[in-house]
């Protein structure tokens, strides 16, 4: 599973900043040294809004960007947090769940869910039918 606070351990000269962000956003970053999360966060919620601001660090992204980048770090958080291995594990038994509890299993929100399957590949779209057929 993917740990971003060890991510963030690793990096000593990035300083994390819980506020309570005036708008609603879960997180921001000068896209250098600082990351800004809303301390209301669920623990989840935490993990996941980590992860998209680390990106933009890794990018060195400052401000508010384009949505077609802000749509690509979302496309590469969620690749990160759901991995292939553990979404086709938790889909073989879902059928029976909804999907806010499909992310909930996987340890992300709905929408760094929707995020993995709008940015699924072929290749792993193959993957997932086979393991579908194999349940059937």
């Amino acid at each position: 599973m993917f740990h971003p606070w060890g991510i963030l351990n690793a990096l000593a000269h990035i300083r994390l900043s819980w506020v309570s962000m005036p708008d609603g956003v879960p997180g921001r970053t000068n896209g250098r040294d600082v990351i800004w999360l809303d301390k209301r966060l669920s623990q989840v919620e935490r993990r996941c809004a980590l992860t998209h601001e680390l990106i933009h660090i890794e990018h060195a992204h400052e401000g508010c960007q384009p949505p077609g980048v802000e749509a690509k770090v979302r496309a590469e958080a969620a690749r990160r947090l759901v991995r292939l291995d553990h979404l086709a594990k938790a889909l073989s038994w879902s059928s029976r769940i909804s999907f806010n509890e499909l992310a909930d299993e996987l340890w992300v929100t709905p929408e760094v869910l929707r995020d993995r399957f709008a940015n699924l590949t072929e290749e792993e779209l193959l993957i997932l039918f086979k393991v579908e057929l194999q349940q059937l």
